[in-house]
């Protein structure tokens, strides 16, 4: 299962379930997909098909939505 936890137009933010306990987003769309580490720092993890631009925006949603997307992966995988 793979929850949803944010939309941005054609891109879709979710956890895979328990693919690894380092707490993460995985990012999806039709240009690409994307991993952001979410502690200790937000960092890019891996990346395919999308371009800096997309990147830089993509870790500015992320930034924007660490501390709702930390409570989402809490509720969901636990503490």
């Amino acid at each position: 299962m793979s929850p949803t936890i944010y939309r941005d137009g054609n891109k879709r933010f979710f956890f895979f379930s328990r693919e690894e306990p380092r707490m993460h987003v995985h990012i999806s769309s039709p240009d690409g997909e994307a991993k952001f580490w979410l502690e200790p720092t937000i960092a890019l993890a891996d990346y395919a098909g999308f371009n800096k631009k997309d990147l830089n925006r993509l870790q500015q949603i992320v930034e924007d939505q660490a501390d709702e997307f930390k409570r989402n992966w809490t509720r969901y995988f636990g503490s």
